[in-house]
């Protein structure tokens, strides 16, 4: 006797950091729940290249991504990093309410200098992000870095050390508490 065959259909998504919807495929909404799905904001950013991973999570059947990732892309960071210019760097891992979070904030000075002011740097911009992020919760930091409220007045913070021609946090991953 043959087996019946089954068909793949196209569920909706929602992915409400965004605003936006989309569809993914598969035989039940269920087995929708935990796959990902990368969204690029380039456009929606006016140029500010950045990949967002989302998470699918399927609740009373509807699929809602929640964000996991953001990444700023390699080429955008070589556009900004200019001749006669230095970069600070950093990675860290912190806790905010809700979740584990890998930050890696990128800087860029206006012109060469020293080691001990990129130092300096490293740590104030380390320190501020630390005590901003314990009270907030991982889709409320998703949403303001996406529309720029932690960058700017890190940037504001930061330039009583030296005046920054980029501040931007290049990486945000998130690991929910167990």
């Amino acid at each position: 006797m043959a087996i019946a065959k089954r068909k793949k259909k196209f569920f909706d998504v929602e992915m409400p950091i965004i605003g936006k919807e989309t569809q993914m495929q598969g035989f039940e909404i269920s087995e929708l729940n935990g796959r990902f799905i990368k969204y690029d904001l380039t456009r929606m950013l006016k140029g500010k290249s950045v990949m967002l991973t989302l998470r699918v999570k399927v609740e009373k059947d509807k699929a809602i991504a929640v964000p996991k990732k953001l990444l700023l892309m390699p080429y955008f960071i070589r556009r900004m990093v200019r001749k006669g210019t230095n970069y600070v760097e950093d990675s860290f891992k912190t806790e905010c309410k809700d979740a584990n979070l890998t930050i890696k904030p990128f800087l860029v000075t206006r012109r060469k200098v020293s080691r001990a002011v990129r130092n300096a740097l490293r740590k104030k911009a380390r320190e501020e992000l630390i005590n901003y992020v314990k009270d907030k919760n991982s889709e409320q930091l998703f949403d303001e870095i996406i529309a720029n409220h932690l960058q700017r007045p890190l940037s504001q913070k930061l330039k009583k050390i030296y005046p920054l021609a980029l501040c931007e946090i290049r990486a945000l991953d998130s690991k929910d508490k167990i």
